[in-house]
């Protein structure tokens, strides 16, 4: 940001989408911050974050598209405890509550990245994945840089709220995902999948 400005902060946010462990509550109240000191405009801070955020979930999306369903299934078909069905049912739940789950999903740590793909995978129309992505990341953006501009030096102060509420999903993740693995290692049968016992059905 300082060799760049605000398009240096729209760089950050960009390879942050790309590489989750880059943390967007840093970047993002420290734009506000180098706002309020006068060497980057605020509302420039607010629309090249936005572009970044924007740049790197659309770079997603293209993974997500290229990846496409039969590779995903022949991926599910190779992982253990992962059934056919649990595809079709992601996929189905996501043709329901696609645009609610790109919009906020913008705002959750975690799936603020990963919610491109499936999009992609799913051929959301790029132009309904764009507005989303756009007024969802807009909004989460601008309560940070806001935050940052706001409390100047004491900047931190936004990463300790943020880090509190990453920490909170991150535990109901691995919490949902221990679940899971434990309801299909202990429930009879959770081991086939429903392509063989189909095959098996039929001979």
């Amino acid at each position: 940001m300082e060799a760049m400005g605000a398009p240096g902060a729209g760089l950050a946010i960009a390879l942050e989408n790309l590489f989750p462990p880059l943390p967007s509550e840093i970047i993002l109240p420290l734009a506000g911050f180098t706002a309020s000191r006068g060497e980057m405009n605020l509302w420039a801070a607010l629309v090249w974050t936005t572009i970044g955020s924007v740049v790197g979930a659309l770079a997603l999306y293209w993974v997500g598209s290229a990846l496409g369903r039969e590779r995903l299934i022949a991926i599910a078909e190779k992982l253990p405890l992962v059934k056919i069905a649990d595809i079709e049912k992601t996929e189905a739940w996501f043709a329901k509550h696609g645009n609610k789950a790109v919009f906020f999903g913008r705002m959750i740590p975690i799936f603020r990245s990963l919610i491109s793909i499936p999009a992609g995978v799913e051929k959301m129309p790029v132009r309904t994945f764009l507005l989303l992505t756009t007024v969802g990341s807009a909004i989460w953006n601008s309560i940070f840089v806001v935050a940052g501009y706001h409390l100047g030096e004491n900047w931190e102060e936004v990463t300790d709220f943020v880090s509190v509420y990453s920490k909170v999903v991150l535990v109901v993740v691995v919490l949902a995902v221990v679940g899971f693995v434990v309801y299909r290692a202990t429930r009879p049968g959770g081991g086939k999948r429903r392509a063989s016992s189909s095959r098996g059905s039929d001979g």
